[in-house]
């Protein structure tokens, strides 16, 4: 059973990252804040964009590592 605990938590693991990875900032800087470039198309409807979905993703992904994380430090996994 460890085993197979230790190979999920490997596998968030590498998912978590990569998605962490391909989160963009979320600020535009200086510059977007001067031409006002930030009220675009895009930034006015991110709940229904890939932001959003790699968000949740990420949610999703961070509560799994905590709860693997935990079964694995448990003494009661064999």
């Amino acid at each position: 059973m460890r085993t197979a605990l230790t190979i999920a938590f490997i596998i968030v693991c590498v998912l978590l990252s990569v998605v962490v990875l391909m989160q963009e900032g979320k600020e535009n800087g200086l510059t977007g804040t001067l031409t006002g470039s930030t009220d675009t198309y895009w930034s006015k409807n991110k709940g229904h964009s890939k932001d959003a979905v790699i968000k949740k993703v990420t949610v999703v992904l961070s509560v799994l590592f905590f709860l693997l994380a935990a079964a694995l430090s448990s003494k009661w996994v064999a």
